[in-house]
């Protein structure tokens, strides 16, 4: 029966132009059935049949995904390197793409914790705290701080913020523990301007990192699920270029690292060559560059999606 229910869910799903069908109907059967993708394959394998209240709801699930609303919103979880993210309406769900973002935000806080014992890392816009979580649970003895201004993703933050503290000190994520006995946070997450905010950070950071808003105000997403479901904040980074925000975020990197330390943005594919100018640009008050030579990366797929560049001395720049 499941068989079944899965070839019928992946026609409507291609049908619709979803770009994943039969992994999108394995994932919302599993969901509704409230197992995980290897039990269910066991249970399609074996031939059980799939009770007619899951299998309604099922059916609930599939249309809606058929009506493009993302797969993350319907199942309220995304994936993001070895963690598993509340996500929802109002935040925008982390992608493949930037967990290359992330590596190399822990690849340097990882070297620098082995050479110091210890490591500070900034995530601007943070949005569902992805990359800062991923900082933290992967790199013992870093200290990180996620900023992020919207107020709905800011909660998902502190949502996954919560969860993944409770699991790290060995309690119950859904217990819902007593605020005076919560464990101490492995993320400090603060609500406010990217491009202002943690003032007391400024020049001990050793990375900061940002997936920031970047596109351009005309370059309306083709896909329904971004379009209509990603909050336009979390997507549009103003100015014809789209680089507006990631221009502040590249001065607050300014102001936050130390000497040496390393600044990561992600950028869309065809602004490698602005945002390298972008960073290349930015000066101190006595006019002097504060980045050295910027270099694009590349993610997964071999594509460029994001600028590197380390802060040069910042007592030879005034700064």
């Amino acid at each position: 029966m499941s068989a079944q229910l899965l070839k019928w869910a992946h026609e409507e799903l291609a049908e619709a132009g979803v770009g994943s069908p039969q992994a999108d109907a394995e994932a919302l059967l599993a969901y509704a059935l409230g197992v995980d993708r290897a039990e269910l394959v066991r249970l399609t394998v074996l031939g059980r049949e799939v009770p007619d209240d899951a299998a309604a709801a099922f059916a609930r699930l599939v249309a809606r995904r058929a009506a493009r609303e993302p797969l993350q919103h319907l199942t309220g979880v995304a994936p993001f390197r070895h963690l598993e993210l509340a996500v929802g309406p109002g935040v925008f769900v982390p992608r493949p793409e930037t967990e290359e973002v992330a590596q190399v935000a822990i690849d340097e806080a990882a070297k620098v914790v082995g050479e110091r014992g210890g490591a500070v890392v900034v995530d601007l816009c943070t949005g569902s705290g992805a990359i800062a979580l991923a900082v933290a649970t992967e790199v013992p003895g870093s200290r990180v701080h996620a900023v992020e201004l919207d107020k709905d993703a800011h909660a998902w933050a502190a949502r996954n913020v919560d969860a993944l503290s409770a699991v790290a000190a060995g309690l119950d994520p859904a217990a819902g523990a007593d605020p005076e006995s919560a464990p101490e946070r492995i993320v400090r997450l603060v609500k406010g301007d990217a491009r202002t905010a943690l003032y007391g950070v400024d020049g001990t950071a050793d990375v900061v990192v940002s997936n920031p808003p970047y596109v351009p105000s005309d370059a309306v997403p083709v896909d329904p699920e971004v379009a209509e479901h990603d909050p336009a904040v979390a997507l549009y980074g103003l100015g014809p270029d789209g680089l507006e925000v990631p221009r502040g975020i590249t001065g607050a990197a300014a102001r936050l690292l130390r000497s040496g330390g390393l600044y990561v943005m992600e950028h869309a594919e065809v602004q490698a060559e602005a945002a390298r100018a972008m960073v290349a640009a930015a000066r101190d008050a006595e006019g002097r560059p504060v980045f050295g030579e910027p270099e694009t990366r590349k993610d997964l797929t071999g594509r460029s999606r994001m600028v590197v560049a380390r802060r040069l001395d910042r007592l030879a720049s005034g700064s």
